[in-house]
């Protein structure tokens, strides 16, 4: 597979494109104004302890308090050891994280709660909240049959409650886990990780974990040993990028996190409450320090100052990738050249083609989103079964694509076209694995049922890429589908009736409508305006005007209009 960042720089944004055999697969964006906020670490205040939800909201300076839950909270006076927050005697003998992407410490409980909680925080003024249950992985990337745990308001018996831990008021290091999406806060978590090139520094956790994607037993162990030896305090996690690094480069990894999370606790000493930390690096830096490795080809920038930094960034970490860089100098936009802004705004629509001339459709709704999969054009060669399975099978590996594309989590609902054989649907749901392993967002699948449905969770903890570059129509209201031109001439007709009797009594009317409110009234002949008109006995005269919204009219006497 041939992979390659693109990287498109201008005043506004950042945008940085993932391509894997020329078709857009991730997505990132950053602007100024609103910078990621997920692994920001604040010093933040205690505004709420809410022992009903075993839960806090938290000041971090953003217009909505974060959400922190008891699962997600290390009181340092009470931390014993990384195996009593475990529930694990051994705490080396397990990895910790997968994937290069944090697990927080907790035990299986812990986990589900953190993953079946969302934030949520309404107006400070009068601080009433509510909550609503999120997904609930069944664990990293445990793409098992089993349902996950729902959640619990009480704390487990060897877990502390909140209102023990937690007073209003109370100054605590919290992290960003998820980013504010939608009318809902941050959720935040005190086990902090730290990223750097090869580790993660987990300065509340005494374990060593590796990424499974690491699979030699012999390179695991070396690297399990050679972290262990330099690790003074706190615990790591070996990433994928780790494989065949050298003791000293793994060093000074170690070295790079331990100062940075010392002059972040000295920081914190003299700050004020809710005050930023510690950010992690900019989009374009972040996206290299976390992906580019052997497998990419190419970096492409056309920014040459973040050129610059990608450079020195590579040439430190990883100088032999460093003759993949390139600045892009064209007079053509970097993303028209490769083809992504056509890939971008296709990513935005509700139906997505297959190549056999199937299709996919996507409703995104606020709890869950619900993909329904259709034949449309195809009809198969030889019999139903046949083209149902295949059918089946292109939209599993599309459904994967889509979902690292436009970054969908949560609740996810494929509708796969009825399957008669107990074989068909074992097939589908293979395929359906071994895409989602290419994915790096912890997933969790139930087995497809006898309907063809598959329940699905999938982490996310950036906006998608419809919270990103799209806003609520303002016409509709955010609504997915609008009025027709019909119902919006309907009221029309039915507003001038009600205006009329409040305009002094006169024998003509002017009244402008949208103009494709007007079109509609001419091209049916116009037998509503004169059935209105009888109604009124006054002549109305239509004017046509782009000013006027789609269901909305202006009216005034002949006299009042000239």
């Amino acid at each position: 597979m041939k992979r390659e960042i693109v990287i498109n720089s201008s005043a506004l944004e950042v945008r940085v494109a993932v391509i894997e055999d020329r078709a857009l697969a991730e997505f990132y964006l950053e602007r100024d104004q609103r910078g990621g906020l997920a692994g920001g670490i604040f010093k933040g205040k205690v505004t709420r302890v809410l022992p009903g939800m075993q839960a806090a909201f938290v000041d971090i300076g953003l217009e909505k308090h974060g959400f922190l839950h008891v699962s997600d909270y290390l009181n340092g006076d009470s931390y014993a050891s990384a195996a009593e927050v475990l529930g694990e005697e051994d705490v080396e003998t397990e990895p910790l994280a997968d994937d290069d992407e944090f697990a927080p410490p907790l035990n299986d409980e812990g986990a589900a709660q953190f993953e079946a909680l969302d934030t949520f925080e309404s107006d400070a003024a009068d601080e009433t909240h509510e909550a609503a249950p999120e997904a609930v992985p069944a664990g990293p990337h445990r793409r098992g049959r089993g349902r996950g745990r729902r959640r619990r308001t009480e704390p487990p018996r060897n877990r502390q409650p909140i209102e023990e831990q937690l007073k209003r008021g109370q100054e605590i290091i919290v992290q960003v886990a998820k980013e504010p999406m939608g009318t809902k806060g941050a959720r935040l978590t005190s086990f902090i990780s730290l990223p750097g090139r090869h580790l993660v520094y987990t300065p509340t956790s005494g374990r060593i974990g590796i990424s499974r994607r690491i699979e030699s037993g012999e390179e695991r162990s070396r690297l399990r040993a050679a972290v262990r030896e330099l690790a003074a305090q706190g615990g790591f996690i070996v990433r994928t990028a780790c494989e065949g690094v050298s003791k000293k480069d793994i060093q000074r990894d170690v070295m790079y996190l331990t100062k940075l999370w010392s002059s972040i606790v000295k920081q914190a000493e003299s700050s004020s409450p809710a005050s930023l930390l510690y950010d992690d690096l900019e989009v374009s830096l972040r996206i290299v320090r976390d992906l580019f490795s052997s497998d990419v080809e190419r970096i492409r920038c056309d920014d040459p100052t973040i050129y610059g930094k990608i450079v020195q960034f590579v040439q430190t970490y990883m100088p032999r990738l460093r003759s993949r860089i390139s600045l892009y100098e064209g007079s053509e936009p970097i993303f028209d050249q490769f083809g992504i802004e056509q890939q971008l705004d296709q990513a935005l629509d509700r139906k997505v083609w297959l190549k056999s001339g199937g299709y996919l459709i996507f409703d995104q709704a606020e709890a869950l989103t619900a993909i329904d999969v259709n034949t449309g054009r195809f009809v198969g060669k030889h019999n139903q079964d046949e083209t149902v399975l295949k059918t089946n099978l292109e939209a599993a590996e599309e459904v994967v694509k889509q979902l690292r594309l436009r970054n969908i989590g949560g609740i996810i609902i494929v509708d796969f076209i009825d399957m008669s054989r107990e074989a068909d649907r074992k097939r589908v749901t293979e395929t359906l694995m071994q895409a989602l392993k290419r994915d790096k967002a912890r997933s969790s699948v139930l087995k497809i049922s006898e309907l063809g449905l598959v329940q699905m969770t999938r982490k996310r903890t950036r906006e998608s890429l419809q919270e990103m570059v799209t806003q609520p129509c303002p016409i509709c209201e955010g609504r997915s589908v609008v009025k027709s031109v019909a119902t919006r001439a309907a009221e029309v007709i039915r507003g001038i009736q009600r205006a009329a009797g409040q305009h002094p009594r006169t024998d003509m009317l002017v009244v402008k409508v949208n103009p494709a409110v007007a079109r509609f009234f001419y091209d049916s002949g116009g037998k509503e305006l004169e059935r209105a008109e009888r109604l009124l006995e006054a002549k109305i005269i239509l004017r046509s005007s782009e000013n006027i919204a789609p269901g909305g009219f202006e009216m005034a006497p002949a006299t009042a209009a000239a």
